[in-house]
């Protein structure tokens, strides 16, 4: 052998040193590669398993958005139906469903609780509901309370509200939001499964280049091999899960397209029908009332045109008699203008004239009149127990109502019984009683022993034109009068009735102290002598040429020096030929134009002269900006009235004190 082919032992413990290690570099390499491609298959599956799962909830928001939109839809329409039919079926069919709408927007609110860029729309969603809810129930309950006609026209109105366009287009901005995200999550998914299918592909390799190397490696790259293969199954399941979920979104979707063109289509067969039965109902009522008040005003007429007959017939041989018969007929015209305020009053067109009253001298200073209207057969007992509170209320108004409901109750008890009418203190919480707030308050209470109500009548007697008696015989405008002056005076009205044991009708009135509120006036129709003013040079404007002739001789009679306009366009010439005026008294409704456009266009010269409105219509009145700084006097008014109110316009109003300090 030669020197050169000698092995030494240095060699070979270096060699069996190596031949050692390298097992170890293998196992060692083997190890990490297959730490490495777990690591990254294990990243892989749980980026896979992270992506589905925010897509199936990508999924989840679009869903419960469309079964949101489909439940308040199917709500609105469900309202539409119960307003219109006044079943109670439908009403809590109604609540049902915006209930179960609420319980989707939770689950919506649940399912993106962790969606940031949702969280916005999903806030603002939910007050817009919240806002939407409070609309649709005050709509329910004006409609459970009979309200008809404000409940279809507070519908109207929410059909029109912008809230019910925001909560669509949250919805939509939802929807599209989750769809972005979804394209998003797909696309995640597409790369997840990528990168699964390249860690499979380098791990079979790996395992047929190492395989050889060590028995272990190919035990675990089996198990290895035998999870990819689950995490694939697993992959395409859930991608067919996402295949038949988008199969029934699509169809849901189609299938709320449909349900939004059929509600559209229901929508505007509502509003016709709705149009329909305003004019039915405006017809219904203009015969009604020509009717109703026909035969009063005949009454009141019938006295009038008799009186000055009468009068004309007996004015030179027997004045005294004349003068009896003009009494007559001033007090009938009286009755046809307090007729014209009741009825204004009842269309809340005409303001009252509240003062402090004690109620139980009001029923006893009643009393011979009501024993006087309802006959002898029937027995009044009055319970005045107020205890010194005091109400806060129109006092014709409270003495009508009164009477009313006896004469009510005189014809329930076919002109024989028991009436019974008394006052108490109250105090009531926050809606205890109908629409009242909490405090005080005077029940006045008129009850009779007679033939009492139906549930189904009682339900209705508040209705305006409503009535159970022949035709002729009653407006069915008196409970509703009622009704009406009682809310306008802050206070509640109810009845307890049941066929064969009477009536009760409960007025509450709020308490006032007759020290905190002063006694209004009412100058057109005053009966004291006229309060004399010094002659004063007055611009008359007024269309209506009787009317015109009855002002002038008015105004003389006070001893004032009037001035005749018959057309308010005429009104800033005669002013530049009568520089000497200092009041102008105009009409409020007149052609071309009213009073107030016609003091407004006067001259800027004019504008210290005190202005007298004259209107027989006050209705806006107390909220005008018109007559803000004028005295307003209503028709029918007396000589004492007209006198009252040329003093206070001459003497109280803003713009002569203006023109004084001016001076």
């Amino acid at each position: 052998m030669a020197d050169g082919d000698c092995i030494t032992p240095q060699d070979g413990g270096w060699r069996s040193r190596m031949r050692r290690a390298i097992p170890l570099l293998l196992v060692a390499l083997l190890v990490g590669s297959l730490g490495v491609l777990l690591y990254t298959a294990s990243n892989a599956s749980r980026d896979h398993e992270r992506a589905l799962i925010e897509q199936r909830r990508s999924f989840e928001v679009i869903a419960l958005a469309h079964a949101l939109d489909a439940s308040i839809a199917r709500s609105e329409a469900t309202l539409a139906r119960y307003v219109i039919s006044l079943d109670p079926d439908t009403g809590r069919l109604f609540q049902d469903q915006w209930r179960g709408a609420a319980s989707e927007l939770k689950a919506l609110r649940y399912a993106t609780r962790q969606a940031g860029w949702q969280s916005g729309n999903v806030e603002s969603l939910q007050r817009l509901f919240g806002e939407r809810g409070k609309t649709l129930n005050e709509i329910g309950l004006r409609t459970t309370y009979d309200q008809k006609m404000a409940a279809l026209a507070r519908f109207h109105e929410a059909g029109k509200s912008r809230d019910l366009v925001q909560i669509a287009t949250l919805l939509d901005k939802i929807i599209t939001a989750e769809n972005a995200r979804l394209r998003e999550r797909s696309l995640a998914v597409s790369l997840a499964g990528d990168r699964t299918e390249w860690v499979g592909r380098t791990w079979r390799l790996f395992g047929l280049v190492l395989l050889v190397c060590a028995l272990f490696a190919a035990w675990f790259a089996n198990v290895a091999y035998n999870e990819r293969r689950k995490a694939r199954r697993q992959a395409e399941q859930e991608t067919e899960r996402a295949d038949r979920l988008e199969a029934a979104v699509q169809a849901r979707t189609a299938e709320l397209s449909e349900a939004y063109q059929q509600l559209k289509q229901e929508t505007a067969e509502r509003a016709t029908a709705e149009e329909n039965l305003r004019q039915m109902h405006k017809m219904d009522a203009v015969g009604q009332l020509t009717g109703g008040i026909a035969h009063d005003f005949n009454n009141m007429l019938a006295v009038v045109v008799g009186g000055l007959e009468l009068a004309k017939r007996k004015l030179r041989l027997k004045p005294e008699e004349a003068a009896r018969h003009l009494d007559n007929a001033a007090e009938g015209a009286n009755r046809a203008a307090a007729l014209t305020r009741r009825l204004l009053a009842f269309a809340r067109a005409e303001p009252l004239l509240p003062s402090a009253i004690d109620p139980d001298k009001l029923l006893s200073g009643m009393a011979e009149l009501i024993d006087r209207t309802i006959g002898d057969q029937i027995t009044v007992h009055l319970s005045p127990a107020a205890r010194g509170w005091c109400i806060f209320v129109d006092q014709h108004q409270v003495e009508n109502a009164i009477l009313n409901l006896c004469v009510n109750a005189r014809d329930a008890m076919d002109g024989r019984g028991l009436l019974s009418l008394s006052t108490s203190p109250v105090t009531l919480k926050d809606g205890e009683v109908g629409e009242c707030s909490a405090g005080d308050y005077v029940r006045l209470t008129v009850s009779d022993d007679g033939c009492g109500m139906a549930p189904e009548i009682a339900a209705r007697v508040f209705e305006p034109f409503f009535t159970t008696k022949p035709v002729g015989k009653g407006t069915g405008l008196g409970l509703s009068q009622i009704f009406g002056f009682v809310r306008q005076s802050a206070g509640e009205i109810s009845i307890d009735t049941e066929p064969g044991k009477g009536t009760r009708v409960h007025m509450y009135l709020p308490r006032r102290g007759a020290d905190d509120v002063a006694v209004a006036d009412e100058p057109g129709m005053m009966a004291d002598t006229p309060v004399r003013h010094p002659p004063a040079r007055i611009l008359v404007v007024e269309d209506d040429r009787r009317v015109l002739n009855q002002t002038m001789a008015a105004l003389s009679e006070l001893g004032h020096l009037p001035i005749a306009c018959d057309h308010p366009a005429k009104a800033a010439r005669l002013l530049a030929h009568n520089s000497d005026v200092t009041l102008i008294m105009t009409d409020v409704l007149m052609p071309d134009l009213t009073g107030p456009e016609m003091v407004r266009s006067l001259p800027a010269c004019y504008a210290h002269l005190p202005i007298l409105f004259v209107t027989g219509y006050a209705g806006d009145m107390a909220e005008s900006a018109d007559f803000a700084d004028h005295v307003v006097l209503r028709k029918p008014y007396t000589l004492a009235g007209l006198a009252h109110a040329l003093s206070q316009a001459l003497t109280e109003s803003p713009r002569t004190g203006a023109a004084e300090a001016a001076e």
